[in-house]
């Protein structure tokens, strides 16, 4: 949304039409991920709301590509380091940002590999789908869950992420404490400091050495980056100083993978020139209610009813309302993600396994091409998508772009 602000006021200030066509062409067009996506038309979820807008915004933790390559050896695969569905209101009076969490358990369909073939469908984390086909898989996955209809995506690198940052002279953060993370590169003394590119990347993609190791805190801290983030992108330091917007500008679409919808300065243009006047306390961050497995602690299940309760409120365009002094249940201190995380086909899921998990077992995660099991056990809900909403609907955990992040 920050990007479309200062793409509206690149149009407006007539930049320049060379600078605008270098621009317009920085945008990497994503083709492949509409043509699979009509394979499944007839499952897909329809758009309830005219004019409610989707978008799935994907951040890639691939290593390939320019600058990518020191967070990992590149092993010709990547999976979704974090997911965000962002939800424009019709009226265009608020934005909800709804954090999924990459290891919540979810059952992935059966999806088209780039080579034709076809994975099996599974019930394994949610970040698996975007490893093992990509951004349509993801889209499918997110509404099966969600029963929301997708209609655009983005996909965001490493990279992009820290010359993004980096054209905005960074963003102001506050720490407790020193943090050294050797596996999120980054070292920081306690207080007040502006992170930039390298150091803004680590504090969003750390895990061990801030908070309790949980992704839903890691998820509670990129979601007040983004907050800050629009802030800074907003201000007149940024939008009227074209010395500053150009390289933001340039940043910001070379980090770009979008569907043909949003692949062009004119149609971002045309989509946040209706939401340019949206007040920043009603830019809402919020991870969809989880807690913990209970057949692994180290992955996430949905919260119910209240989780199909917000996927209601934003299918059916209903106002959600945040607030950061709710406690989510599952937020138990302690706990921790100790390990690397599993990786489909890897040493740690045996061939032939299943994903059927029994309880107090430790148990290993299914194997990439092996099909749900009977005995695989999924989240249950008595909420059904068309059950009236509650007269008080939840207030959930979260934050807005008004809140600064050293509050």
């Amino acid at each position: 949304m920050a990007v479309g602000v200062t793409v509206l006021l690149l149009v407006a200030g007539g930049i320049g039409w060379v600078l605008y066509e270098r621009l317009d062409n920085n945008i990497t067009t994503d083709t492949e991920t509409a043509e699979e996506l009509r394979r499944w038309e007839k499952e897909r979820p329809s758009a309830l709301v005219s004019g409610a807008q989707n978008i799935l915004v994907i951040g890639s933790d691939t290593r390939s590509g320019s600058g990518n390559g020191k967070y990992g050896e590149d092993s010709g695969s990547q999976r979704s380091d974090t997911t965000i569905l962002l939800h424009l209101a019709a009226d265009r009076n608020s934005a909800t940002a709804v954090s999924l969490p990459r290891d919540l358990m979810a059952k992935i369909p059966s999806c088209r590999r780039p080579d034709g073939t076809y994975t099996n469908e599974r019930f394994a984390q949610f970040n698996w789908a975007y490893e093992l086909a990509g951004t349509a898989c993801t889209i499918r996955t997110v509404e099966n869950i969600t029963r929301i209809r997708i209609d655009h995506h983005i996909v965001l690198d490493f990279s992009g992420f820290k010359q993004l940052v980096d054209a905005i002279d960074g963003v102001e953060v506050c720490l407790k404490k020193p943090v050294d993370d050797r596996e999120a590169h980054l070292r920081l003394a306690a207080g007040r400091q502006v992170l930039h590119g390298e150091e803004a990347l680590g504090y969003v993609r750390a895990r061990y050495s801030l908070g309790d190791g949980s992704d839903t805190e890691r998820m509670g801290r990129q979601q007040e980056f983004l907050g800050a983030l629009v802030r800074e992108m907003q201000s007149e330091g940024v939008l009227l100083n074209p010395a500053r917007l150009y390289p933001v500008l340039d940043a910001a679409t070379k980090s770009l993978t979008t569907d043909a919808g949003l692949d062009s300065l004119k149609k971002m243009y045309n989509l946040v020139r209706t939401v340019r006047n949206i007040p920043t306390e009603r830019v809402q961050f919020l991870t969809v209610p989880r807690r913990p497995y209970p057949y692994n602690s180290a992955r996430d299940e949905l919260v119910q009813p209240d989780a199909d309760q917000l996927f209601q409120q934003l299918r059916t365009d209903r106002p959600v309302s945040v607030s950061a002094h709710v406690r989510p249940a599952d937020n138990k201190p302690g706990r921790g993600r100790p390990g690397r995380e599993p990786e489909p086909g890897g040493a740690e899921g045996a061939e032939g396994a299943t994903g059927g998990y029994e309880p107090g077992s430790a148990p290993s995660p299914p194997s990439p091409d092996s099909p749900v099991s009977p005995a695989s056990p999924a989240p249950s809900s008595t909420y059904s998508p068309s059950s009236p909403l509650p007269s008080t609907p939840p207030t959930y955990q979260g934050t807005t772009a008004a809140r600064g992040i050293c509050a």
